[in-house]
């Protein structure tokens, strides 16, 4: 009998048998965890989600940041001699209002600041850049594959922002962020996972927020933003519409990752020649959305709109799928290019 009790016991866990598998098996997920993270990093989580950010929050965290050490390298307008700066004088573009140089200025100074981990808000920007394209509650380490997923080219976000620095994540956040641009932002990242049609969203983003420096740089924007008396804004439409211009090109005429190099070039100088005509069919594409229709080279949205924070006064308005293995065809970082290229993106 007493054997028989001593083989029934053995069949009934022990509580402390329990509580040493609950440990164990907490200990396990714990080392998994770990294997994910890069040593001295936070594995974000471990811990309560993130809130959300919005651009305006993003932006005003920079307008009261001492960024003098940063606007000392700004290049705000092209450095023209001779006769041609007589000539721009004459002919050019008008020159953005006195009263807007200094929001100007910030906005390229924000462009020469790279991702800081100690820095909540830079770590809030990526996650919420993260959360809103993939439609996770949950935050994500700040290293790992999952970055391309949504079209960075490797682990860390920040080294693929040379040449845009945080601007590149502040315009991708405005159109994560606006309720009005959020759908369109999604449709662009489902062509980006296209089987055939695929592109880096993430790396493609940065592009258009170059391209939108460069036009802001040789002063074609500044008849818009003397008419509305703000840069912020004007900025960041200007880089939905050149990122519109660029998916319903790629949409439309069906490019590939081969074609990159010549479509960002098509873009760039369609963008420079026409700034006007870029924001205004921006403005028709969000007018017709409003009105219920579909836009042409567009399509529904599979993913619910999720409500997002108001943009403010100042700020208004204002992934691929991994490309498939075996592919070694990447995205040149603006800064890798030699000075007299900047403005160029090609594939190499």
């Amino acid at each position: 009998n007493g054997l028989l009790q001593t083989l029934a016991a053995g069949d009934q866990p022990k509580p402390e048998d329990d509580k040493e598998n609950v440990e164990l098996e907490k200990a396990r997920q714990e080392w998994e965890a770990l294997e994910h993270t890069q040593p001295g990093q936070l594995n974000l989580t471990d811990l309560n989600p993130t809130p959300l950010i919005s651009f305006n929050e993003a932006l005003q965290y920079f307008q009261t940041t001492d960024l003098g050490d940063l606007l000392k390298n700004i290049q705000p307008t092209i450095r023209r001699t001779g006769l041609a700066a007589i000539t721009h004088f004459l002919f050019g573009p008008p020159r953005l209002h006195r009263e807007l140089l200094e929001e100007r200025d910030l906005v390229f100074a924000i462009a020469q600041c790279p991702v800081d981990n100690s820095q909540t808000v830079h770590m809030r920007v990526l996650q919420t850049i993260y959360k809103k394209l993939i439609g996770s509650k949950l935050d994500c380490p700040r290293y790992g594959v999952h970055w391309e997923n949504i079209g960075f080219q490797g682990t860390d976000p920040a080294t693929d922002l040379r040449g845009t620095g945080f601007l590149g994540l502040m315009h991708t956040l405005y159109f994560v962020m606006d309720p009005e641009t959020l759908p369109l932002a999604r449709e662009i990242y489902k062509l980006s996972q296209h089987p055939t049609q695929n592109f880096p969203f993430s790396v493609m983003s940065i592009n258009m927020t170059r391209i939108a420096l460069q036009v802001l740089r040789e002063e074609a924007l500044s008849k818009e933003c003397n008419r509305r008396q703000q840069v912020v804004g004007v900025l960041n439409e200007f880089y939905v519409a050149t990122y519109l211009h660029l998916y319903q090109l790629w949409k439309t005429q069906q490019k590939t990752i081969a074609d990159s190099g010549f479509v960002l070039k098509e873009v760039e100088l369609f963008a420079k020649k026409n700034p006007k005509q870029m924001l205004r069919r921006l403005e028709v594409f969000l007018k017709e959305r409003r009105a219920g229709g579909i836009p042409r080279g567009t399509s529904p949205d599979p993913v619910a709109q999720q409500p997002s924070p108001s943009l403010g006064e100042r700020g208004a308005k204002a992934g691929t799928a991994q490309a498939r293995k075996g592919k070694e065809m990447h995205f040149t970082g603006v800064c890798d290019l030699p000075p007299d290229m900047e403005g160029e993106a090609r594939l190499i």
